[in-house]
């Protein structure tokens, strides 16, 4: 195929065939399709060209390939035919059959956690996120004989699998393995530490957090900068996010909240990376609202509904329904019948899920407000500002939300707030001659 755009030498477009192992009695609750479309957007997020699909029934294991031997040649014979330097087979290959299969095929043969691995590689960005990826490609590598990739003290290629070498190195020093893992856990310890005590600090000022999860490209990046108007990266692509980031949430006639964006799930997230991010997870874990952002549009949306709960429950997340809100997003790509039908399913959830379309912004008022009545625990109490006092009336604006106010005939302000006990606190100390009474 010709192009008239210059050819980077550097980075050649790799063509690739995906296959999906259709296992008998696997019990996916989605149907094979959807995971076929799924690894390929896995592949084109690593601007992979997929030149072919296939789907390859199994009806038992072979323990050396995974497929069948007639299945292995049939493939082979695709892969030599489309000229072909990658497969990817979206399944967890055991080091054997990696091996095996790369030896049949004659290409670079890479399942689902090395793909998912590579991708969230490429995306990390920060000192974090990067020490996250690393740990958990070598904890990946770790129980594999021969290292079939790059070489551990390259910067860059110290954990992207598509380049370097190959195997030119047949086997890892298993000490220097050890030893590099056991550095970066320790680096990501004092990483842990210093978030813990970011925390903190955050925990001191009375902003209560608000945490968004969901499916990898359900729209969460989109609906974070509609609602912190904000301008984080947002694509449609999986994993376009990766790095955690947190903005001020302005809550409707009340105080501020800190919302933040996390990275998407996705079915069977290799277990290496939960546990490698489990530190950046933590912001969803001590989050007074978790949002789980849906996209209701696609018909996997229930399925992939059940992965994130999957995935928060491992992370050790409360799952107390009042903690989580469903968020319903993507509203503006269904017909309008369709929509009428999800507002009584809406309502039919506990707590009620809220519809929204995070691009055109319908629904976003209705989400605003939900959150407020989630983080607002404490009754309201009755707070008598004299004339003079707009410090008070400014500090109850910012740190409680006000439910009432009325202006009285002296110039002072009387106003119904809602406070946590912190911040009730904290305006006592600040303000001892403003009386505060039971509404």
């Amino acid at each position: 195929m010709s192009s008239s755009k210059p050819v980077d030498r550097e980075a050649p477009v790799q063509g690739c065939i995906v296959i999906h192992p259709d296992r008998e009695g696997r019990g996916f609750a989605r149907d094979t399709q959807a995971r076929l479309e799924e690894a390929v957007g896995l592949a084109l997020a690593l601007d992979l060209e997929v030149r072919e699909t296939v789907v390859a029934g199994l009806r038992r294991l072979t323990p050396a390939t995974l497929f069948g031997k007639g299945k292995v040649e049939e493939i082979g014979k695709i892969v030599e035919a489309l000229e072909a330097d990658v497969a990817i087979v979206d399944d967890a290959l055991t080091p054997v059959q990696q091996r095996n299969l790369e030896k049949a095929w004659q290409v670079k043969v890479i399942d689902r956690t090395g793909l998912i691995l590579e991708i969230f590689a490429r995306r990390a960005r920060t000192r974090e996120g990067r020490l996250q990826v690393e740990l958990a490609r070598l904890s990946y590598e770790r129980s594999r004989l021969v290292r079939t990739w790059t070489h551990l003290e390259r910067q860059r290629g110290g954990f992207g699998v598509m380049g370097g070498p190959g195997e030119t190195q047949i086997e890892t020093d298993r000490r220097l393995l050890a030893d590099k893992i056991g550095k970066l856990k320790r680096e990501l310890a004092e990483v842990r530490r210093t978030r813990t005590l970011q925390r903190s600090a955050r925990k001191r000022h009375p902003y209560p957090t608000v945490a968004l999860v969901g499916y990898t490209n359900a729209g969460k990046s989109t609906l974070f900068n509609r609602l912190t108007q904000s301008e984080v990266v947002a694509e449609d692509m999986l994993f376009a996010t990766l790095d955690p980031t947190l903005r001020i949430l302005k809550l409707p006639d009340g105080r501020p909240a800190i919302m933040s964006d996390t990275v998407g799930f996705i079915s069977d997230l290799p277990h290496e990376l939960v546990e490698a991010f489990r530190a950046t997870l933590e912001e969803v874990r001590e989050a007074d609202v978790v949002l789980h952002v849906r996209d209701i549009a696609s018909p996997d949306s229930q399925a992939q509904a059940q992965d994130v709960r999957k995935v928060l429950e491992r992370l050790g997340v409360d799952m107390d329904e009042r903690r989580i809100l469903e968020v319903w997003n993507k509203t503006d790509l269904l017909p309008a019948d369709d929509r009428e039908g999800l507002m009584g399913d809406a309502r039919r959830t506990h707590p009620p899920a809220i519809l929204v379309s995070a691009v055109t912004g319908q629904g976003c008022d209705d989400l605003l407000s939900a959150v407020a009545g989630l983080v607002d625990e404490a009754p309201p109490v009755d707070v008598y500002a004299p004339a003079g006092e707009g410090a008070a009336i400014a500090w109850l604006y910012r740190h409680g939300r006000v439910i009432e106010r009325a202006e009285g005939k002296d110039g002072g302000v009387r106003l119904a707030v809602s406070l946590s006990p912190q911040a009730m606190g904290q305006f006592e100390q600040l303000f001892p001659a403003i009386p505060v009474t039971a509404h």
